[in-house]
């Protein structure tokens, strides 16, 4: 029997039955979410720190198993899908073998750390059958839909040849390691946090502060503008992206993080098209940081998760302007909906490829100084 055929067939009132793999911050947000969609049964949770297991079993109930080894949870004959929220170094290795388990996977964004990781999970995926959701939420957000059909499928927004992308003032690339933990906890498992890496010394900085770390978690452009970057390709119905500059570096938190606190892009796609992205964790001012600016021959879309504002062509008057509030996301949703249904979610593992993709791109620009370019090994 395959992995694939190995999966039940659900009814429309079956509970699905869910793991999750990385309980911290983003882990238990997830989990949350998944709660809030009901219609699941918590079976199993692991972490590489007993302290997060602990806290993960309050989410999921009494009943359920805790595990230190994902290989573990993933013998479990009775897990339907699994939520990947572990760091970025780890999610395409981890992915794949949730795909060989037979078992649906929900990976956090980026969906890969390194370029050669994509295509290996691209054909897993498609060789076991697994429905896999890339979390870049907006494709589930309802104003992000909304807006792809007034604005871009309508036509009304003309020809778009400029996308600027800004995200400022993240407070998730300056978080401090708590007192007392200069010496590693008892249980935590720092080898297991840095999977494939090479082995170094117990890093409270890097454990804490991980998001600031290439190998770890791929800095503001993996973190950050991947979530942008996805929105583009999607309006736009673009995937490779021909070649990235980049600039900046640390300018301010020179704290022992390998990337840039500033940074910007500008990233050439067929068509002539040119995407920008910012991001400086040295701005101050939370308020208005965050944007995506579609600059069209018909007018200019400004949307993010606070909601969207249009501009037409010829537009004097900002009072003029189309204004939509933001709205929830429903991605967990989506999720659960297609693993029932077993069609294809709104973020698919090729699209969670192409949107890594860019920001590796953009990392490796910046650390060798020069211009990349896309490579034939990438394509899938």
């Amino acid at each position: 029997m395959t992995a694939a055929s190995a999966s039940r067939v659900m009814g429309a009132n079956d509970r699905i039955r869910l793991g999750i793999m990385g309980t911290g911050g983003r882990g238990s947000y997830l989990m949350r979410e998944a709660n809030k969609c009901g219609g699941i049964e918590w079976v199993a949770v692991c972490d590489a720190w007993d302290v997060r297991r602990d806290e993960a079993q309050q989410l999921a109930g009494s009943g359920v198993d805790k595990y230190a080894d994902y290989r573990a949870l993933l013998d479990r004959k009775d897990i339907d899908g699994v939520i990947v929220a572990t760091w970025d170094n780890t999610h395409s290795r981890i992915s794949i073998d949730v795909c060989k388990a037979g078992k649906d996977v929900y990976v956090e964004k980026p969906m890969t750390s390194r370029p050669e990781q994509g295509p290996p999970l691209v054909r897993a995926v498609r060789e076991y059958g697994r429905v896999l959701q890339t979390g870049v939420q907006q494709r589930s957000t309802p104003h992000f839909a909304e807006a792809k059909e007034r604005f871009f499928d309508s036509g009304l927004i003309g020809e778009v040849h400029m996308v600027r992308t800004i995200w400022n003032c993240n407070a998730g690339y300056l978080m401090k390691p708590p007192a007392g933990m200069e010496n590693k906890p008892a249980g935590l498992d720092w080898e297991a946090c840095l999977g494939s890496l090479p082995k170094i010394p117990w890093d409270p900085k890097r454990y804490f502060n991980h998001f600031s770390y290439m190998d770890l978690c791929c800095g503001q452009s993996g973190g950050l503008f991947v979530h942008m970057i996805d929105v583009v390709q999607w309006y736009l119905g673009i995937t490779r992206c021909n070649s990235v500059v980049a600039g900046g570096g640390i300018y301010q938190y020179d704290d022992g993080r390998d990337t840039p606190d500033n940074v910007n892009l500008i990233c050439e796609y067929p068509g002539k098209l040119v995407v920008t992205f910012e991001a400086s964790i040295t701005d101050t001012v939370p308020a208005e940081s965050e944007d995506i600016v579609f600059i069209g021959s018909g007018g200019r879309l400004q949307i993010f998760r606070r909601g969207y504002r249009f501009l037409p062509k010829g537009t004097r008057n900002p009072a003029e302007a189309t204004i939509a509030k933001g709205t929830p996301d429903q991605h967990m949703k989506n999720w659960l909906d297609a693993i029932r249904s077993r069609k294809g979610p709104n973020a698919t593992v090729e699209q969670g490829h192409y949107g890594a993709m860019v920001c590796h791109m953009g990392n490796q620009a910046w650390l060798e100084k020069r211009r990349v370019t896309w490579q034939p090994e990438w394509d899938i």
